[in-house]
């Protein structure tokens, strides 16, 4: 029987680590991350997935430390498989499966390799993503790939939607290029790395709005951090605000001189600095939701300028 060695964590390490269990593979550890109490866990647990099946768990903050190296070598593994484990294996691990090591990663490589790329494309305005396997090596999501699958990037679709579809996209190309893995079978492409580029990781305050941007690249931003992710923030009438979920509007007349934000008739609106209109249908107010209605009553209808545009 094939045996690999998971390393798993997330939605994607859910599904691809339920794929090798259907196509019989063998797997003697799985190796994961315990949830950090600080981070919003929205997602699926490997380690409940693995404890489910018997599988053992081990959870190291370091997994390139000797007992870890050591406990791998000793199991032997055919594979080596990583599905969204967030810390850098090094050679002396990857080197260990007879078959290689392979890593599914959120994208279409060779572009946006690197950290959360689900969230680069959207704010990029791409209009496509998706998952691929490809060889691990230490130099991050630069080895040959075996398989990838596209999904599309709709105009209004939030990070968590189109997580989900590349959470779908994994789960297939696994399947799908699995058989050829065993058998030997499996063709590997290079990747031209000069037709992407490495991304790195994004904090909360990264997600400020800039009202002067276009209405386009604003709304991007939104869905790109909208929740479960922290959300795009600014500051309206002295207080913090959250923008959650927006539309792009047509332009109307009497658009505002400098960057503001008003209700009128239920609906919510942005001007934004490019002249182009938000329609903002989710906001948080100094931590709290407010209706359209709710804020009219509070500030009236005159436009309220930006704060820190």
């Amino acid at each position: 029987m094939i045996r690999a060695v998971v390393f798993a964590y997330h939605n994607v390490g859910v599904r691809c680590l339920s794929v090798l269990l259907a196509h019989g593979i063998e797997v003697p550890l799985v190796v994961t991350h315990s949830d950090n109490p600080s981070e919003n866990i929205w997602f699926e647990s490997v380690a409940e997935l693995a404890a489910l099946h018997d599988i053992p768990v081990i959870m190291p903050e370091d997994p390139n430390q000797p007992e870890v190296v050591d406990q791998i070598r000793s199991l032997q593994p055919d594979f080596l498989f990583s599905f969204y484990y967030r810390n850098m294996l090094r050679k002396e691990i990857l080197d260990l499966p007879e078959r290689g090591a392979y890593n599914m990663h959120g994208s279409l490589l060779p572009k946006y390799r690197g950290r959360v790329p689900v969230n680069w494309a959207i704010i990029r305005g791409e209009q496509e993503t998706g998952a691929t396997l490809h060889v691990m090596n230490e130099k991050p999501d630069n080895g040959a790939i075996v398989d990838q699958q596209a999904v599309p990037i709709l105009p209004d679709d939030t990070a968590l939607e189109i997580f989900h579809k590349v959470t779908c996209a994994a789960e297939i190309t696994l399947s799908r290029c699995l058989p050829g893995l065993v058998d030997g079978s499996a063709s590997l492409k290079a990747q031209d790395l000069s037709q992407g580029g490495y991304f790195g990781g994004r904090r909360p305050e990264d997600g400020k709005i800039r009202w002067l941007d276009t209405a386009r690249s604003i709304h991007d931003l939104v869905r790109a951090v909208a929740p479960p992710y922290p959300g795009a923030y600014t500051r309206l009438a002295g207080k913090p605000m959250r923008v959650l979920r927006t539309l792009l509007a047509p332009a109307r007349i009497g658009h505002s001189a400098v960057p503001s934000f008003y209700c009128e008739k239920g609906r919510c609106h942005a001007d934004c600095g490019d002249g182009g209109v938000l329609r903002v249908l989710s906001f948080e107010l100094d931590g709290q939701p407010l209706t359209p209605e709710q804020f009219t009553e509070r500030f009236g209808e005159t436009p309220l300028p930006f704060e820190d545009y």
